[in-house]
Parts: C-alpha cells; sequence; structure tokens
C-alpha cells in the first residue's frame, strides 16, 4: 500500500512539473497586437522612411510648366482596429521642378505636406486615401531678378503600401498639390502659384 501512494505521488510531481514547464513555455511567447489574428500583419506604429518621385504641374497666369524628380524624407503613426487603418503623415521633399518661357523662369525647389491617411489593410497590403496641408516655395526668374514666395495650400491622393519583409513596407503614391496664389513684382504683379501632380515610390521601416 505505501509503495502504490508513493508511486502515484511521484506521477502527480512529474505531471505538475510538465504542466509548469509548459505554461513557462507558452507566457515567454512574444505578445500579439489585441484585435489583430496572430498571423495578421501590423500597420500599427511609428515609421521612418524615404521617397523619389517625379512632379509636374503648372504656374497660374504664366505659360511655365514646372516639372523635375521629388525625393525627400517622411515619418508618420498609424493606429489600427482591425483592416481598418488610420493615421498622420509629413514629409519634406527636395524638387528639381522647373520650366522656362522666355523671359520667365519659375521653379519649385522645395515643399513640404502634413497628411491624415485613412485606409483598408488586407493584411500585409494596404489600400489608403491622404489629404491636407500643403507648403512649399515658389521661385521666379527674370532678366537677372529672383524672387521667392513660400506658400501654404493643399494636397490630397492615394496610395498602396504592402509590408515585405519584419518591419519594412513598400508604397506607391500620387498626391495632387496645389500652393497658394502670391503677387509676383518680377511678373509684373500677377497672382502666381504652383499646382502639380506628384507620383512617387518609398520605402518605410516600422519601429
Amino acid at each position: 500500500m505505501t509503495r502504490l501512494v508513493l508511486r502515484l505521488l511521484a506521477l502527480i510531481v512529474a505531471g505538475w512539473a510538465t504542466s509548469a514547464a509548459a505554461a513557462d513555455y507558452d507566457y515567454g511567447r512574444a505578445p500579439y497586437t489585441v484585435n489583430q489574428p496572430l498571423n495578421a500583419y501590423s500597420w500599427a506604429g511609428p515609421y521612418l522612411g524615404g521617397n523619389l518621385g517625379y512632379a509636374w504641374g503648372s504656374v497660374d497666369n504664366n505659360p511655365t510648366k514646372p516639372s523635375g524628380f521629388a525625393g525627400g524624407v517622411q515619418a508618420g503613426y498609424n493606429f489600427q482596429n482591425g483592416p481598418f487603418v488610420f493615421g498622420i503623415e509629413g514629409d519634406i521633399q527636395a524638387s528639381a521642378a522647373d520650366d522656362t518661357f522666355a523671359p520667365w523662369k519659375f521653379s519649385n525647389p522645395w515643399f513640404g505636406t502634413v497628411r491624415g491617411r485613412a485606409g483598408y489593410a488586407f493584411n500585409n497590403v494596404l489600400f489608403y486615401a491622404t489629404g491636407g496641408l500643403a507648403f512649399g516655395e515658389l521661385r521666379a526668374e527674370t532678366f537677372g531678378m529672383t524672387e521667392s514666395h513660400t506658400n501654404a495650400g493643399w494636397t490630397v491622393g492615394a496610395g498602396a503600401e504592402m509590408g515585405f519583409a519584419p518591419n519594412w513596407s513598400a508604397k506607391i503614391e500620387y498626391l495632387y498639390v496645389d500652393l497658394s496664389n502670391s503677387n509676383f513684382v518680377v511678373t509684373g504683379g500677377a497672382s502666381n502659384g504652383y499646382a502639380f501632380g506628384l507620383i512617387r515610390a518609398g520605402i518605410n521601416y516600422h519601429f
């Protein structure tokens, strides 16, 4: 009888030890995003990246049509609830867009945006719309004189982004940007502004 009790105690202790080890293993697993399936790609959190694209547009009340390559950096933060993704993104761009129609030359040396984003994610693929504030410089040159104005405006667009590796995603995006008009002395007091389309590709690192 004593031997039988000892054997039962030994089995209980062995089973308890096995259960404890299994529990330790479960608790040691990496946490997952709330409201997300265990195998879903998470878009939530901050990110930082770079982009390169091409801009083309026209200057109000002037025949010039500046166009050229543009590139820069962007940073943002996403919130996610199931497949719905919301966030804010800002970027700053250097631009080579310019055009000359004698005797005027107009160029857009730089611009930036601060935008909201809203989209729908199919796991690691995100489709989104975006819009918000735009700002940038419009520079006019004629007969050796140069005049620059920094104006605010608005932007709207859409894009698609794909997560292709842990913490990394790539995107393609179209924006329409309208920088407000201001009066240029070198164009005889005309009200000039720059509106343009921009298509660009970028890459982001998600923290």
